[in-house]
C-alpha cells in the first residue's frame, strides 16, 4: 500500500469511529438518559429551572441571573477563541496558495500519507471546518441562554392570572436552557473533534490513533452508572 493510500483508509476510519461512538451516545441519551451525563444535566437542569420559578419572593433571581450569566460567559469564550483560531487557520492557507504552502509542513520522514499542497489544503480546511462550526454552535448557545435569563425570572403565578398552566411554562423555560446547553456540548465536541483533524497534519496514522484515544476518553465523560445505581438502591430501602 503506497503511502497516500492511508489517508484514503485510516482517514474513513477514524471519521467512522467518532461518528458511531456519537450515534450510540444519542440512541443511549433518547433511551436511557439517566445514564449519561447529558441526560443527567438535563433531568437536574428541570428541577433547577421549577426550584426558581415557584419561589414566590423572587430571591432566587439573582442567583439564576448569575448561573446564566456564567454559562453564557463560558460560550463567549469558546465562541472567541473558535472564530480567532479560524482566522489563524484562514491566514495560513492563503499565505500558502502561492505555491508555498508545502513549506507549512516539511516532508519529514515520519509524516506517512499524502503531503502535497492540495492535501495540505484539504486538511487546513477541515480544522477550519471545526473551528467554524464551534463557533456558530456556541453562538447559538449564547442565544438561547440569553432568552433563559428573562424566561427563569418570570412567577409561575404570573402564567396562571394569564390562565396559562404553569407546568407548561416550565417546560418551555427547561427547553430553552437545555437547547442552550445541547448547543454549548456540541461546540465543546467541534473542539475535540479538531484535536485528531489537526492531528492529520502529521499523517491519517497519528489521526486515527487520535479518534480512538478520543472515543475512549469521552466514554469515560458521558457514561454516568450512578444516578440509576443510587435510584434503584433507594428503591431497595423502600420496598424493605
Amino acid at each position: 500500500m503506497k503511502r497516500e493510500e492511508l489517508d484514503y483508509v485510516l482517514v474513513p476510519l477514524g471519521l467512522a469511529l467518532m461518528v458511531g461512538y456519537h450515534a450510540w451516545l444519542l440512541l443511549r441519551i433518547r433511551r436511557r438518559p439517566e445514564t449519561t451525563v447529558i441526560g443527567v444535566n438535563a433531568i437536574n437542569r428541570r428541577i433547577w429551572v421549577r426550584h426558581i420559578m415557584e419561589e414566590p419572593s423572587g430571591k432566587h433571581a439573582v442567583l439564576a441571573v448569575q448561573t446564566i450569566r456564567n454559562n453564557i460567559m463560558a460560550s463567549t469564550l469558546l465562541a472567541s477563541t473558535a472564530i480567532t483560531l479560524s482566522s489563524l487557520i484562514a491566514v495560513l492557507m492563503s499565505g500558502g496558495s502561492g505555491g508555498s504552502g508545502g513549506g507549512l509542513l516539511p516532508d519529514a520522514p515520519l509524516v506517512v500519507g499524502a503531503t502535497g499542497e492540495a492535501a495540505l489544503s484539504a486538511k487546513f480546511f477541515a480544522i477550519l471546518v471545526c473551528f467554524l462550526v464551534a463557533f456558530l454552535l456556541n453562538v447559538q448557545s449564547i442565544r438561547y441562554y440569553s432568552h433563559t435569563s428573562t424566561l427563569v425570572n418570570v412567577p409561575l403565578h404570573a402564567h396562571c392570572r394569564r390562565r396559562r398552566r404553569p407546568g407548561l411554562a416550565v417546560d418551555y423555560v427547561t427547553g430553552t436552557l437545555n437547547r442552550g446547553s445541547y448547543f454549548w456540548s456540541l461546540g465543546a465536541r467541534a473542539f475535540y473533534f479538531s484535536c485528531p483533524v489537526f492531528l492529520w497534519l502529521f499523517g491519517p496514522i497519528p489521526m486515527f490513533a487520535a479518534c480512538a484515544a478520543m472515543v475512549c476518553a469521552l466514554y469515560f465523560l458521558d457514561v454516568c452508572d450512578d444516578w440509576g445505581e443510587e435510584d434503584d438502591e433507594d428503591g431497595d430501602d423502600e420496598h424493605a
